[in-house]
């Protein structure tokens, strides 16, 4: 993998928890860095709890 397309600002997924909001969070993260890069793409996954999880796929439409 490509270091430099995979998590590309580090960081956890326990940035949000303490909030509730690690989705809003990441998604938030992925809409910005997409902008900085002028990527069309981006893909973010989330713990939901429980054992499970979530992605998304985004795409920039400019």
């Amino acid at each position: 993998m490509n270091p430099a397309k995979i998590n590309v600002n580090g960081g956890a997924i326990a940035l949000g928890h303490p909030l509730g909001c690690t989705g809003a969070k990441l998604t938030a993260s992925i809409l910005r860095e997409m902008q900085r890069r002028d990527a069309r793409y981006g893909m973010v996954t989330m713990c939901v709890g429980g054992g499970m999880g979530a992605a998304g796929i985004l795409e920039r439409i400019k």
